[in-house]
């Protein structure tokens, strides 16, 4: 069971090497990997690293300007509303327009379901909504 679990972990942690490339990603693992040795011994560590290396590349804020611009750009004419839930790391339907921001090509937004949200403009994963 250890041997196999171990296994599943190098697999994850090999298949999520490009998500370390962001410094909150590494600030995110070290966090899980120091949880996960606490509550699940070396396992635990392994799994926790990846978790966290996960939620740290989902969660690192846009600048305040990018949240700004995104606060006061106009509304469109016509309201997007989809069925679903904008949530946090998962991507807006392909229905929903995605404007860029300019001189910021890292993001973009849109507003669905009244909601102004920033976006990732290559994988559409919203990162933030705005209150």
């Amino acid at each position: 069971m250890y041997i196999k679990a171990v296994g599943i972990a190098v697999a994850l942690v090999m298949a999520s090497g490009p998500a370390f490339a962001q410094s909150s990603t590494v600030t995110g693992a070290a966090g899980g990997a120091a949880t996960g040795a606490i509550v699940g011994g070396p396992v635990g560590a392994a799994v926790g690293g990846i978790v966290g290396g996960v939620a740290g590349s989902v969660i690192d804020p846009p600048p305040q300007k990018v949240v700004t611009y995104v606060q006061q750009a106009p509304a469109p004419k016509t309201s997007v509303v989809v069925n679903e839930k904008v949530v946090v790391g998962q991507p807006l339907p392909e229905t929903v327009v995605v404007t860029p921001i300019p001189d910021e090509p890292k993001y973009s937004y849109a507003i669905v379901n009244d909601e102004r949200v920033i976006v990732e403009p290559s994988s559409r994963k919203v990162i933030q909504v705005i209150q």
